[in-house]
């Protein structure tokens, strides 16, 4: 990069450019569609034999073909777009500075030096004092700066002149060069392998490619995607888009868009399908073993969008499965609806709780749970959608298998994680109000366990949680309030299940701890529950404020199952902790027909319990 490279620079070339890979990009995407949707699904149906599953092998691969290529491609387009649109200012005022000198008749050298004639004292013309040639100063570039550069003050008034049109031009060609060599490096990574092998490794390859596409670009990104914005001035954003420039941002930034509050759920959940190979392909490069254990989870999440996909094509009630969010920050991020959350009235999101992260055990139970709500909920009404949203980091046991450890983790036994949280599910609740078609949609917002102290804090930020008409709380050690008014939605719109058997429900009072409540500093929360120390405590009070299953907090308190007894049952120390969304006869049909009852908007199907 020069004065003449930048001078010759055509932009619009490389938009163009860009374009072009786009519509490979495009084509990659038609042609593995078809090959998923209309010729694998015509064959399994028509055909079966070694020959047919020989043939679904084939297409397999050429799929996961076309899929590479839609995905390189997009990447390409992606730092094309942005060399294209960074470059611009710096040839603007490249081109500007030119046009000054030549107004003045000053003449620019290839290396950017600017010779100026000879001019007087009181005049621009005379030959008092002579002419000369000035070389630009590099570095940030504003009038005056460099002010104090050695003969800047002439008695020849063009010197000052040509000084300032130099160090624009020096400026320029700086900032051009920073912005080619930053694409440059990485357009140049973005070569395919020889061979039609795609494998494990070569997404690994392509995770890489992502990675230094969005380092490249991370100006461009600032420049053009509001990730500042909140989720209705992100929508606002989002409709305003051409065809074209959505497609760009999908194929480009998918771990961007595909997280982005604000952002249709079809279109999160089409990206976030795409990016889902790429992450596995970064974590399989990894091999640590935070690594392993995300990206055994992630696998398990695909297998069950392949799996949904496939229920769907036989029963058309089946919930379609919505990949919201996925992430390898902290402890994982995913956040899978059933159900589509812009089309249906009514809405729950589910905050899981202690132990949570994205591992086999979530990827199984806890996404489980939310295709439990929303089957019951699609039964009262069809137009409802059920979504678990693990968006943070929730405290984690030092060691689960210990009920002592419970109350002397700081991790579990601290507000911190809740609240920290409690701004990321705030911007998620926003962005789904905003994207919903109906006028006024029903969004239930769920807290489980450590789960329902983030929903409180939630609560207390500014306006509440938005667009929230209901919250539902079960297995809860308190919500950091004492009162279910509190919460922003009426008391009456706050609902609790508390099974009489989940000791997580029963934790005493900081203060009750910090006195040494017998048992339960000698067994953890199961032993103290057991031997009665926390389970009729006078004041109600429990770890993270009121009990929300008591009279005094002012809650409505729905029917659940007691649940096995802690230990003694055989089932670990907190089994009851874990059934409230299970309907299966030995788990807990009655709570799980509740929040169903909820969530889909009808409390009048509800059985109520007794305060405790």
């Amino acid at each position: 990069m020069d004065l003449k490279t930048l001078k010759a620079v055509k932009p619009t070339e490389y938009t163009q450019t860009a374009d072009g890979y786009r519509a490979v990009s495009d084509m990659g995407d038609l042609a593995k569609n078809r090959i998923d949707k209309q010729i694998t699904s015509a064959l399994q149906k028509a055909n079966e034999g070694e020959a047919t599953d020989a043939a679904l092998e084939q297409l397999r691969k050429l799929s996961e073909n076309f899929h590479y290529a839609q995905v390189e491609c997009g990447l390409i387009s992606g730092a094309l777009n942005g060399f294209s649109s960074e470059i611009v200012a710096p040839r603007r005022r490249l081109l500007e500075a030119l046009e000054d000198a030549r107004a003045l008749s000053y003449t620019v050298e290839a290396d950017g030096r600017v010779a100026y004639p000879a001019g007087g004292e009181n005049g621009l013309t005379g030959d008092e004092v002579p002419g000369g040639t000035v070389t630009g100063v590099t570095g940030r570039y504003s009038p005056g700066l460099n002010a104090d550069t050695p003969g800047l003050h002439s008695a020849n008034p063009h010197r000052a002149k040509a000084q300032d049109i130099a160090d624009r031009i020096a400026h320029a060609v700086q900032e051009a060069t920073e912005i080619d060599d930053r694409y440059g490096k990485a357009l140049v990574k973005l070569k395919a392998a020889p061979g039609l092998t795609v494998s494990t490794g070569t997404w690994t390859d392509v995770a890489a490619d992502a990675d230094v596409v969005s380092s490249a670009a991370s100006e461009y990104i600032k420049d053009r995607i509001p990730l500042d914005k909140s989720p209705a001035g992100r929508k606002k954003w989002w409709d305003s888009l051409s065809d074209e420039e959505r497609d760009e941002f999908k194929k480009a930034f998918p771990e961007i868009i595909g997280n982005l509050d604000g952002i249709p759920s079809r279109v999160r959940d089409e990206v976030n399908r795409d990016n889902l190979d790429i992450l596995i392909g970064k974590l399989a490069g990894e091999g640590d073993e935070k690594a392993k254990t995300q990206l055994d989870a992630l696998r398990s999440i695909q297998q069950q969008l392949q799996g949904n996909a496939a229920k769907q094509l036989v029963d058309p009630k089946e919930p379609p499965m919505f990949l919201l969010g996925i992430g390898d920050t902290g402890q994982g991020r995913a956040i899978v609806a059933f159900g589509n959350p812009d089309t249906s009235r009514n809405v729950s999101a589910y905050v899981p709780g202690l132990g949570t992260a994205l591992d086999t055990d979530f990827a199984r139970n806890d996404v489980k749970r939310a295709y439990d709500t929303a089957v019951d909920a699609r039964g009262t009404d069809p137009s409802s959608a059920s979504i678990v949203w693990l968006g943070y980091d929730a405290p984690q046991l030092s060691a689960p298998a210990d009920p002592a450890t419970l109350v002397s983790d700081t991790d579990v036994t601290s507000s911190h994680d809740a609240e920290k949280g409690a701004s990321s599910y705030n911007s998620f609740m926003g962005g789904l109000a905003v994207t919903n078609d109906h006028k006024d949609p029903h969004l239930v917002a769920i807290g489980h366990s450590y789960g329902s102290r983030l929903v409180g804090a939630a609560t207390q930020g500014p306006g509440g949680i938005p667009g929230a008409d209901d919250i539902i709380l079960v297995g809860s050690p308190g919500t950091g309030v004492d009162k279910a008014e509190r919460l922003g939605v009426g008391k009456d719109h706050v609902f609790v299940g508390a099974a009489e058997n989940d000791p997580v429900s029963h934790l005493p009072s900081k203060k009750e701890a910090i006195a040494g409540t017998a048992g339960f500093l000698g067994g953890g929360p199961a032993a103290a529950y057991l031997f009665g120390d926390t389970a009729d405590q006078g004041d109600d009070d429990i770890w993270f404020g009121k009990d929300p299953a008591s009279e005094a907090f002012g809650a409505r308190r729905f029917k659940v199952s007691d649940g096995p007894m802690p230990v003694i049952d055989g089932q670990g120390p907190t089994p009851a902790h874990s059934n409230y969304f299970d309907p299966a006869k030995d788990k807990d049909p009655v709570s799980a027909a509740n929040i169903a009852a909820i969530v889909a908007g009808r409390p009048d199907l509800v059985t109520w319990d007794v305060y405790r």
